[in-house]
């Protein structure tokens, strides 16, 4: 792997991956002039693409995929585009040059990835360019069921808690009417780092019955999630749901928002709940629904059995095979993982 960072060039091998850390020139000017951050590395990742002897460049951030296109002029080798978020006309035209860098990133790579049909369907609505399709992939070994549910109601929200689309507010909300039905419930948050922009996006920090806890851990995020009642996430715009993925995989049903990528996540019955209007009754009424399949008798343990079957249909070796299939197609070396080399490890501080 090739990143950049603020430091000195550095080379590790992180959980068996090696990773080429390049240093990140200053972009404060370009940041203050409305560009695109992380431009200034480009030039570096490319270099560090041709010290190599790769079968294949997968990008997974737009300004690298302009190194790995220039790669691709050069060697004749392929290269694709891994998108992480939704194209959509505000988002393109936010930055100087951001629509021009990524139609140039479609040009010069030979594929480019979406995470859901919705953003495949955006890719071709804005950008007029066919993009694949493969979700992204849940550990299922880290996120798998408890051995017992927490004793009072519990729901639990991994979202950031400041981003507006994220709705988090709007559950606090509808959460108040729980409480209302289960006075006993709880709500668990994940904790925050901005508390003026989490008063901003709207929600009651102080609201009775909520919980904040430290979620960015796995392992802590996933004993949240098998331990929960139900997993929530209300927001828009989704480009898939992952944290939705997560908890499916740890046999806890889920209640989404039904738009943008959510709903291919929550494809099927009786794995949890989509509710179609952002109001506080509308998600409750979702919420409680979802509620009484993980505690009903009768449907507890099929649900659990069908929320962990959907989460090994999303599995990280799921999603690896499919782009080993893909990079099959491409043409990368025997089909197998596209690099044949480790990164150049650096011998001096790039000038």
């Amino acid at each position: 792997m090739i990143t950049s960072h603020p430091g000195l060039p550095s080379y590790r091998v992180e959980e068996g991956l090696p990773i080429l850390r390049l240093p990140r020139p200053g972009q404060g000017r370009l940041l203050r002039r409305l560009y695109e951050p992380y431009l200034t590395h480009v030039p570096l990742s490319y270099a560090a693409l041709r010290a190599g002897d790769y079968d294949l460049a997968h990008a997974v951030h737009p300004p690298d995929a302009l190194a790995a296109a220039r790669w691709r002029r050069v060697t004749g080798r392929p290269a694709l585009l891994s998108y992480l978020g939704v194209p959509d006309h505000a988002g393109l035209l936010e930055r100087r040059g951001r629509l021009e860098l990524i139609r140039s990133a479609l040009r010069g790579c030979d594929a480019v990835v979406a995470l859901s049909r919705y953003a495949a369907d955006a890719f071709e609505r804005w950008l007029g360019y066919q993009a694949r399709v493969i979700a992204p992939g849940v550990d299922v070994h880290a996120f798998k069921p408890a051995p017992s549910r927490c004793e009072h109601p519990t729901i639990v929200c991994a979202a950031d808690v400041a981003v507006p689309r994220k709705h988090v507010g709007l559950l606090v909300q509808a959460f108040g009417l729980i409480r209302g039905e289960l006075p006993d419930a709880r709500l668990v948050l994940s904790r925050p780092r901005d508390l003026d922009a989490v008063r901003s996006a709207g929600v009651d920090l102080g609201a009775p019955g909520v919980q904040w806890a430290e979620l960015d851990d796995r392992a802590t995020l996933g004993r949240a999630y098998g331990e929960a009642w139900v997993a929530v996430l209300p927001a828009r715009d989704e480009a898939f749901g992952l944290v939705l993925a997560e908890a499916l995989a740890c046999g806890t049903p889920v209640v989404g928002y039904d738009h943008g990528g959510i709903p291919e996540v929550i494809d099927r019955p009786g794995i949890g709940r989509l509710f179609d209007r952002l109001d506080a009754p509308t998600l409750a009424q979702a919420m409680l629904e979802t509620i009484q399949l993980c505690t009903d008798p009768a449907t507890a343990t099929q649900t659990a059995q069908r929320c962990r079957a959907r989460g090994l249909e999303l599995s990280s070796d799921r999603c690896t095979e499919r782009y080993l299939e893909l990079y099959r197609e491409l043409g990368a070396h025997d089909g197998a993982a596209p690099c044949r080399a480790e990164p150049q490890r650096p011998r001096k501080r790039p000038h």
